[in-house]
């Protein structure tokens, strides 16, 4: 019979759990730290202390959290509680982004057909509640994690009194003289019926048509003889054919050699480097073709002529250093409607901003032949038409990355539309981001380089959305003459209202509730004016916080020594809150910058319901707990 020892053994008497059980016990563990005021404690244990001050970059308040989200808070606890222990007073308040597209998606979703015709303060009250909800669902899902921070006074982009400071910080850049309005192709969204920021934009494989295009030769300007017979055509390459009825000119790089190509399709001139590899697109044989003796340097060639593929229009020949010899044919549709290269080629050549596109993304009635018509159902027909003429030297399919809209995922279009913008040139402000850039901590390094390149090769931002829920543009149009009226002062007018009743009132009330009496136009005279339609960039909501928090709360400071997100916030809130900060404070508004990576699947895969490899941090919880 075996012999039991258990008797005889002298073992330590515990009330310490043998079982971590973590789905029970830690929900314990959060309620008693709760009940204790633990995070209050914390901070009167360390009143006195150096302090140290993590900002929060606020997630958006739109569904529960994720698997990047809980990362983030995470990592942030961690590092918030390291400084704590090492005897800093690490003030932690979270932040919620309230406004913008995705809230307003998602409650016109709710509304179904009826949302068309919901008056915007009713839409706006919608968007508040829904933003509500998820905060308030949120916050306990963050507190779930063992997230300590001051729960009870987050800041919400929402608030009176951050939408204030918003209206404010836009003043700011009013009255330095680096807000202005011009038409100018932005990424735009004709599902969403908006503008989009470069931070808005999403690169996704997307299959476009790879054509390549005759401009027959009417005026050479005595540089080479036209063919008589088949006639001199410059070719373009292009995967956006809808673009075509919008083209203006041609650009050539000014120190690449153009030379002629006499081939089946007529006498070709194109970049001299690149004939063997475009005569292979274009389906000929070695023995199809000759090239001709003699080349020109593309400067030699501006001012010549070239007649639109079927609208009676003369295109001329103009320069540009942007081309290359990377793909195409060295000769480079312009459409300064439809790009940013080509707008700045239109400007410098008094070229027509043409956009007969419109805010659906349909051409307008009177674009010839295709009046009415989708862009992508344009294409094809933009393609037979093309072959009908003999414009069309080569088409295909080609697999690259393009523009969608990050919120409905459709393929966006860059069209010129009025907008407002923050000016990168206007008072020095991208060369001033790049000296504050250099005097900022970036964790890993690279992130220096990476943001640098992003701020010195960027557009103007373009601050102008077309949707209800979000802070205004907080100025003023003469209804007479049209001329805008954006003033600092005024702008200050309209804060002070918003700071007590919130941003609603502008939608809800007429210009002459927030202008002074008496104030006329100082263009025309005028007294009547109207308030301008378009909301503020979220990002420029978020990219504030410095101002509405760093230096509003009395238990934190400005400028902060960390902000602390994802890789993708170098293109998002890193980069707006940098030019924020810079363009009215002269310097960024963090010392020190850390970004971390992404979760993904077992096999370095994107988490993505289309994969269908999305682990909710909530099912962790239940089965593991949070740690």
């Amino acid at each position: 019979m075996p012999t039991d020892y258990k008797a005889t053994l002298n073992l330590p008497q515990t009330a310490f759990p043998m079982k971590a059980d973590l789905p029970v016990r830690e929900p314990e563990t959060l309620a008693r730290w709760e009940q204790r005021g633990l995070y209050k404690r914390i901070r009167e244990a360390r009143r006195g202390r150096p302090p140290w001050i993590l900002h929060d970059g606020p997630p958006y308040s739109n569904g529960h959290i994720h698997m990047g989200t809980a990362l983030n808070k995470i990592l942030k606890d961690v590092v918030v509680k390291a400084k704590t222990m090492a005897g800093y007073d690490a003030v932690y308040v979270p932040g919620w982004d309230c406004h913008g597209l995705p809230i307003e998606h998602q409650v016109d979703k709710e509304l179904g057909p009826r949302a068309a015709a919901v008056a915007v303060p009713e839409k706006r009250r919608l968007c508040r509640a829904y933003a509500e909800k998820y905060i308030e669902i949120q916050r306990q899902e963050f507190k779930r994690l063992g997230v300590l921070g001051d729960w009870e006074n987050p800041y919400t982009t929402m608030s009176y009194d951050y939408e204030a400071t918003i209206v404010r910080e836009l003043g700011r850049f009013v009255g330095a003289g680096s807000v202005y309005k011009g038409l100018k192709p932005v990424h735009w969204c004709a599902t969403c019926i908006t503008a989009l920021a470069e931070a808005e934009v999403e690169y996704e494989d997307h299959r476009s048509p790879s054509i390549f295009v005759k401009f027959p030769v009417t005026d050479p300007k005595g540089k080479f003889a036209l063919d008589p017979g088949r006639g001199t055509h410059f070719v373009i390459w292009t995967t956006t054919p809808w673009t075509l009825p919008a083209n203006q000119a041609l650009a050539l790089h000014p120190r690449l050699l153009y030379g002629l190509v006499e081939t089946p399709a007529g006498v070709l001139l194109l970049a001299r480097d690149l004939v063997g590899r475009c005569m292979q697109e274009f389906g000929f044989q070695e023995g199809d073709y000759t090239v001709r003796d003699g080349a020109w340097a593309g400067a030699e060639l501006e001012g010549v002529r070239c007649r639109h593929p079927w609208l009676e229009r003369q295109v001329p020949i103009v320069l540009g250093e942007y081309v290359t010899l990377d793909q195409g044919t060295g000769v480079v549709h312009t459409a300064p409607g439809h790009g940013a290269e080509d707008y700045e080629t239109g400007i410098k050549y008094g070229l027509p901003i043409d956009n007969p596109v419109d805010d659906l993304g349909r051409f307008t009635p009177e674009t010839p032949l295709f009046g009415e018509l989708s862009v992508w159902e344009a294409n094809p027909k933009i393609i037979a038409e093309l072959a009908r003429r003999d414009r069309l030297v080569a088409a295909g399919e080609i697999r690259h990355t393009y523009p969608h809209c990050w919120r409905c995922k459709n393929p966006t279009l860059f069209r010129a539309t009025e907008q407002w913008f923050i000016s990168m040139e206007g008072g020095a402000l991208r060369q001033r981001a790049l000296e504050s850039i250099r005097q900022v901590k970036w964790i890993p390094p690279w992130g220096e380089e990476r943001i640098s390149n992003m701020v010195a090769h960027r557009s103007d931002w373009c601050i102008s959305r077309q949707r209800a829920w979000g802070v205004p543009i907080a100025v003023f149009s003469c209804t007479a003459c049209r001329q805008v009226l954006a003033r600092q002062d005024l702008i200050e007018r309209v804060a002070e209202v918003v700071a007590r009743e919130g941003a609603d009132v502008w939608f809800e009330r007429p210009a002459e509730a927030f202008l002074p009496p008496g104030t006329i136009c100082p263009n025309c005279g005028g007294a009547a004016f109207e308030k301008e339609d378009d909301i503020l960039d979220v990002w420029f909501d978020s990219g504030v916080s410095h101002a509405a928090v760093l230096e509003k709360r009395p238990d934190l400071r400005w400028p902060a020594d960390m902000y602390l997100e994802g890789t993708d916030q170098h293109r998002g809130w890193f980069h707006s809150s940098l030019l924020a900060a810079v363009g009215t404070r002269g310097r960024a508004p963090y010392r020190e910058v850390l970004t971390h990576g992404f979760v993904v699947d077992g096999e370095g895969r994107k988490m993505s319901k289309s994969l269908g490899n999305v682990i909710a941090p909530q099912e962790i919880m239940k089965r593991h707990g949070a740690e």
